[in-house]
């Protein structure tokens, strides 16, 4: 790999990069209106120690662009929490200048090439087809790090199902899944294209609204799709009716982090007693926020 074929973003970088084509910005949210604008970068050089970025920016250069953290120090409690952030390599400051920094940047290029290059692992929901927990979770990341500088409401919606987790391996398990694909194909028919449905459990399904107005339309759509879940299901030439417990959490107001907002949905959908198709459907009661708050804290 010759040196022109990459391009690098230096982040807020003070360290000394001489002999390294970088095209410099100021700082991570100015990175990342720069990558998802759809200037191709192969690699983003940030100062770990003056750049601290928050973790939906950090994720969404990460997603971007191969991310390279310089640091005073490089020591192994460090980098490692770096690399549980996103990054591809941790390196000191002074290895940056000349051909050293170079072969770092080029290396740390070439791994991400290589990871991308893999057939992901388990991408999707095998029975359903849709998107599995970790997919939606960065999804949600990437969203919310473009919606730093304007805030934008979002709801995400999660839905436990009773009755889907199978006694044993045989026939109740083909009628199982046969019963979580239908489910989803009404979730999928109930959501505008740009929303999100995944599969984050046996007997549990998220929905990431990308897009409401107010907190009230998010749970006006929730309530809709209960409905569709609650009219009967044909299974094998029977019908069959489930029960469906559902939980709501929104940014900005239930917080920015998506592993959290996604958390505090699924802790108010195990807390909510289930619905059947005669029970009335509420998206939060007392009982599901104290154990959502407990939950949030872990």
């Amino acid at each position: 790999m010759n040196a022109p074929s990459l391009r690098v973003l230096a982040v807020a970088i003070s360290a000394d990069v001489s002999g390294l084509p970088v095209e410099r910005c100021a700082s991570w949210a100015d990175a990342l209106e720069r990558l998802a604008s759809g200037d191709p970068f192969d690699a983003a050089l940030v100062d770990g120690d003056a750049a601290p970025g928050s973790p939906a920016e950090i994720a969404g250069v990460a997603e971007r662009a191969a991310l390279v953290v310089a640091v005073v120090d490089p020591d192994a409690e460090h980098a490692s929490a770096w690399l549980h952030k996103g990054a591809d390599d941790v390196v000191g400051r002074a290895e940056l200048a000349g051909a050293a920094g170079w072969r770092r940047l080029r290396f740390a290029v070439e791994r991400r090439r290589c990871q991308s290059a893999r057939p992901p692992a388990h991408s999707t929901d095998p029975v359903t087809g849709l998107p599995h927990r970790q997919q939606l979770v960065e999804h949600l990341s990437q969203l919310l790090a473009l919606r730093e500088r304007e805030p934008a409401p979002m709801a995400v919606l999660a839905f436990r199902i009773e009755g889907l987790r199978p006694s044993d391996g045989g026939a109740e398990a083909a009628d199982a899944n046969t019963l979580r694909r239908k489910i989803a194909v009404r979730l999928r028919a109930g959501v505008r294209a740009s929303d999100v449905v995944a599969a984050v459990d046996d007997d549990a399904f998220a929905v990431l609204l990308g897009s409401v107005l107010a907190p009230a339309d998010g749970e006006r759509v929730a309530l809709k799709l209960v409905a569709a879940l609650l009219a009967p299901f044909t299974v094998g030439a029977i019908e069959r009716s489930v029960a469906v417990a559902l939980g709501m959490a929104g940014f900005p107001q239930d917080g920015n982090d998506a592993e959290r907002l996604l958390r505090r949905a699924l802790s108010l959908a195990a807390a909510a007693p289930a619905v059947s198709p005669d029970g009335p459907a509420t998206t939060r009661d007392g009982a599901g926020v104290r154990r959502a708050a407990a939950n949030d804290e872990r």
